[in-house]
């Protein structure tokens, strides 16, 4: 199996109702606004396990809990968004969705109504990737990873953004009342879209999903690249997933690391890789992915054992910082891999990718807390394991 970007054709019609450039706006910031309250979540989780008196495991958990409930929303979005025809519509009940839904998980009396409510809430935002990135890919299909890289910035940049503000609030108040603000950006993306849906472009594919289409996209899947390819995506996910659980808490109990410092921690880390991810994403449809993956995903397992070796805080930190951040450039790389495994039907592909990814990715979290009980370093061990794991899977896709 080739991953390098093949030839294809467009799906849908040239746009009418607004150009590329502004559609490409449009889908980075909603991404933006969708994204604003799990950005949040990894700042927030200290400040909950602080309240709730949580282990590190059970913060895992917490996190693992509120990636999979929302994973589950991604392939039937996929799904529908490759059958409906009002594709700014779908976008736009997303918004409302996560508003509502975030604000209600405010009000939880315990662990296990926040863990599930936050799941519920996190599936709005789910529905929007699918939907938007199959949108964008259909309108660039030979340039996916760029497109991809566009897409993906809007989500970075709220990972960047928010735990900024979230840090800062949590110095002032307490997490319910932190969260509940922090639905702000979301909802007047909601309030906005309500003048904006009706310009998005329509689908006018000339073949819609059937039951054919699932059978065989499924098929794609079950070869033995399909399935190498999905376990190391899933992979990379959980190693990238375990150092954002665990490094806003190891820096607060290691170092005392305010809520603040925290959220600027993390803000950095995402920050490089927000500026990185288009341009590893076009370089990597001019060069291929493999190689770039490889040589990024072992840089970031060096970057990930220095911070277990060394004792210096900000060599610790900074290299903790590095790791993330060439994680997060390359996701758009890893992402253009699965579209060009499966790419007839973009959203679905996506929706089932984003389920590898954030669904069985989560894991990370709750294995990283479990590493995290006995020793907080220990979880960044299991990090670079998980990140070298897969190079070698995606090294056996590419051979299969």
């Amino acid at each position: 199996m080739s991953l390098i970007n093949p030839e294809s054709s467009p799906e849908e019609r040239p746009i009418k109702a607004i150009g590329l450039k502004k559609l490409q706006a449009i889908c980075v910031t909603g991404h933006l606004a969708n994204d604003w309250v799990p950005g949040a979540i990894w700042i927030l989780a200290p400040a909950i396990g602080l309240a709730l008196d949580l282990k590190p495991s059970e913060i895992g958990l917490l996190l693992m809990i509120h990636s999979v409930g929302a994973s589950l929303a991604y392939f039937p979005a996929g799904v529908l968004a490759d059958r409906v025809h009002a594709q700014g519509k779908l976008l736009m009940w997303t918004f409302w969705w996560v508003a509502i839904g975030y604000f209600v998980a405010s009000w939880a009396p315990g662990f296990w109504s926040l863990a599930i409510l936050l799941a519920i809430a996190g599936m709005g935002d789910a529905a929007w990737h699918p939907i938007a990135t199959g949108m964008l890919v259909r309108q660039m299909p030979n340039q996916r990873g760029q497109a991809l890289g566009i897409h993906a910035l809007g989500g970075t940049l709220a990972e960047v953004l928010s735990p900024l503000m979230v840090g800062f609030l949590l110095s002032i108040m307490n997490w319910q009342q932190a969260l509940q603000l922090s639905v702000l950006p979301t909802l007047l993306m909601g309030i906005a879209f309500l003048f904006v849906f009706r310009k998005i472009p329509s689908r006018h594919a000339k073949t819609t999903l059937n039951r054919i289409d699932l059978i065989a996209f499924a098929n794609q899947w079950r070869t033995r690249s399909g399935l190498f390819l999905i376990a190391g995506i899933a992979s990379y996910n959980m190693a990238l997933i375990a150092l954002m659980t665990m490094t806003p808490l190891f820096i607060q109990r290691t170092y005392d690391f305010s809520s603040v410092e925290a959220g600027t921690t993390f803000a950095l880390a995402m920050l490089v890789g927000s500026i990185g991810q288009p341009v590893i994403g076009r370089l990597s449809d001019r060069r291929g992915r493999f190689w770039i993956f490889v040589f990024s995903s072992v840089l970031a397992t060096v970057l990930t054992v220095s911070a277990i070796v060394l004792d210096t805080p900000l060599i610790v930190v900074g290299s903790l910082v590095g790791a993330m951040a060439i994680l997060v450039m390359i996701r758009s790389g890893v992402l253009a891999m699965a579209i060009d495994h499966s790419s007839k039907h973009a959203a679905t592909s996506m929706g089932f990718v984003f389920v590898v990814l954030d669904g069985v990715g989560a894991l990370g979290a709750f294995l990283a807390g479990l590493a995290g009980d006995f020793n907080l370093l220990a979880s960044f061990a299991l990090a670079g394991g998980l990140s070298m794991a897969a190079v070698g899977l995606i090294a056996l896709a590419r051979h299969a």
